[in-house]
């Protein structure tokens, strides 16, 4: 856990000078097709698609983005051949490196906060995590938000098989706590918004249990049939995800417009969900908390170890490999 306290759980949002859109540009060997995988989480990424800038960098590729709304899927489309570029929670992540995916890590977008957490109904007698006992929670099984519910369990020294967790989606998730299926929720944003402002109140969220060592967070990946063919479309990918990053740090009207747009929420939702999660520029990729560098490999190594053993020990893989399994997974050259 030395290693991992590293990782910053919460951070200021500081304004950022906003970079100028980089130019077009045509290389000889532009793909004809770029297919990303993206979830609506609130983060830099989706700010870069609601402004188009991967269609800016290069017009003469189709740019095909491909909304998941759970890792499971993501692996699934990879192992299928059918993504180029995705972004995955560290548990499904992590999952598909211990089960040698054909892909490797490019970028640590996000350590989620607040952005996901426990909501439960008003009516539910639910008032802290000891509640949940005998009651019914809704989580996407193999997420984030999973893999945080039960690590908040464990750390309050609640066995799972006490409550009734029941595997549904986060695009699912409202109808069933509007049939009354569930009594509440562990869920990212946005909707973990749509629960609140629809009576519910939040008991636990991500950012309490990483601050008890369930740390949580999303990163990139690539083909390694992609990245082999196309490196300058990923190092260009990143810019963009630098600028998009920086943009969304500083949180202007636009910025907080676009992301509404793409989030389906009000620009005031929009701007309280910002400040819930902890974004990385492309600079703080190589730094010793993060991604680090081929010399002295970074703390994220650590994290898809300490996920890795948990993921054992709930029987969703077959081994934890060694810590070292790791560093060979992340593309740490592109920032060197």
């Amino acid at each position: 856990m030395s290693r991992l306290s590293t990782i910053t759980l919460a951070a200021a949002f500081l304004a950022a000078v906003l970079l100028a859109a980089p130019a077009s540009t045509s290389y000889a060997a532009d793909p004809a097709v770029i297919r990303i995988g993206y979830f609506q989480s609130p983060n830099g990424e989706l700010l870069a698609k609601g402004r188009g800038l991967l269609a800016a960098r290069f017009p003469d590729s189709k740019i095909e983005y491909i909304k998941f709304d759970v890792g499971r899927d993501v692996n699934a489309a990879f192992a299928g051949g059918s993504l180029d570029i995705g972004t995955i929670g560290t548990p499904p992540g992590t999952a598909g490196l211990v089960n040698e995916l054909p892909y490797k890590i490019y970028y640590l977008h996000d350590i989620i906060g607040e952005s996901e957490a426990l909501v439960v109904k008003s009516s539910s007698g639910i008032n802290a995590i000891e509640d949940v006992k005998g009651k019914t929670i809704a989580t996407p099984f193999g997420s984030t938000s999973h893999f945080s519910f039960l690590q908040a369990l464990k750390q309050n020294g609640i066995d799972y098989k006490e409550v009734k967790i029941l595997d549904i989606t986060g695009q699912d998730v409202l109808a069933a706590w509007t049939r009354g299926d569930i009594d509440g929720a562990y869920i990212w944003q946005p909707a973990q918004q749509k629960l609140i402002d629809d009576g519910g109140k939040v008991v636990v969220t991500s950012l309490q249990v990483a601050q008890n060592g369930g740390i949580t967070g999303e990163f990139g990946l690539v083909a390694d049939k992609f990245y082999a063919e196309h490196p300058e479309v990923v190092r260009a990918y990143i810019e963009i995800l630098d600028q998009a990053t920086k943009e969304y740090k500083a949180a202007g009207d636009e910025t907080v417009g676009i992301l509404a747009s793409e989030l389906g929420l009000s620009p005031e939702e929009t701007r309280s969900v910002i400040g819930q999660i902890v974004v990385l520029d492309a600079a703080e990729q190589k730094d010793p908390r993060y991604l680090g560098t081929k010399a002295k490999p970074g703390a994220l190594a650590a994290l898809l170890k300490q996920t890795a053993d948990f993921l054992l020990a709930e029987k969703a893989i077959r081994t934890s490999p060694p810590e070292s399994f790791f560093p060979d997974k992340i593309l740490v050259e592109l920032y060197e």
